[in-house]
C-alpha cells in the first residue's frame, strides 16, 4: 500500500440496456454488484468511496453502505464520460486524496487485491491501470495532477480513454494472477469469466 490517501470511484450510473436494467442492482452471490464492488474499493485501502450514479438513482443509493458518498450524473445517460467528469469534479472540490481509483460496477471478478495492487502505484502524477494477461483494463489510477484534464476531456461516452491515447507514462501493473477483468454484459455473463457469452 502507497501509505497515501486514495480516494475510490466507482462508475455505477449506466442503465445496463443490454443487461436489461442497471448493473449496480444486479445480485451476485447473494450481494448486489455496487455493494460488492464498494467494499472491495474499501478493502483495497481507499480512504473514502464516491459512487456515481445515474439510472435507478435512488434504488442505487439504499443499497449504498454508510461509508459511502452518492455523486449524481445530471447528464449520465450521454455516456460514462459524463459519469467519470461528474466523479472527478466532486473529487477535485472536497476530497483531499493524491489520486483516484477509478473502477466500474460491472467488473465482479476484480478482486481487492488486484485493486490493492493498483493503489499501491499511488502518486500525485500517476496513470497505470491493471492489466489482465497483457491487456489493459480496470481499474485505472491517476494522480491528482491529472483530474482536471481529465475532467475536462470527459463527454459523452468518451471516459479517460481519449485523454490517455498516445500518452508514454502509462503504467501498467499485472493482476491476471489475481483475477479476471471480464466485465457483466448480459444475464448470462453471470456465470463467470469463460463461461460462453449468450
Amino acid at each position: 500500500m502507497s501509505g497515501l490517501p486514495v480516494a475510490g470511484l466507482l462508475l455505477a450510473a449506466g442503465a445496463g440496456r443490454r443487461f436489461g436494467g442497471p448493473k449496480a442492482l444486479v445480485e451476485y452471490e447473494g450481494e448486489p454488484l455496487v455493494r460488492r464492488a464498494v467494499r472491495t474499493l474499501s478493502e483495497a485501502g481507499c480512504t473514502s468511496v464516491r459512487v456515481v450514479v445515474g439510472a435507478a438513482a435512488a434504488e442505487v443509493r439504499e443499497l449504498l453502505p454508510p461509508q459511502a458518498i452518492a455523486v449524481l450524473a445530471e447528464r449520465w445517460e450521454a455516456g460514462m464520460g459524463e459519469s467519470l467528469k461528474a466523479g472527478l469534479e466532486s473529487l477535485i472540490a472536497d476530497d483531499p486524496a493524491v489520486a483516484v481509483l477509478v473502477h466500474l460496477v460491472d467488473l465482479p471478478w476484480v478482486p481487492a487485491a488486484a485493486l490493492a495492487r493498483v493503489l499501491a502505484e499511488a502518486a500525485d502524477d500517476a496513470v497505470v491501470r491493471a492489466a489482465y494477461q497483457g491487456v489493459p483494463g480496470h481499474p485505472a489510477l491517476f494522480g491528482r495532477r491529472w483530474w482536471p484534464e481529465i475532467a475536462a476531456t470527459a463527454h459523452g461516452d468518451h471516459g479517460a480513454r481519449d485523454w490517455l491515447r498516445g500518452r508514454s507514462d502509462v503504467r501498467l501493473v499485472e493482476c491476471g494472477d489475481l483475477g479476471s477483468g471480464s466485465d457483466v454484459d448480459r444475464p448470462g455473463d453471470l456465470a463467470g469469466p469463460g463461461a460462453e457469452r449468450r
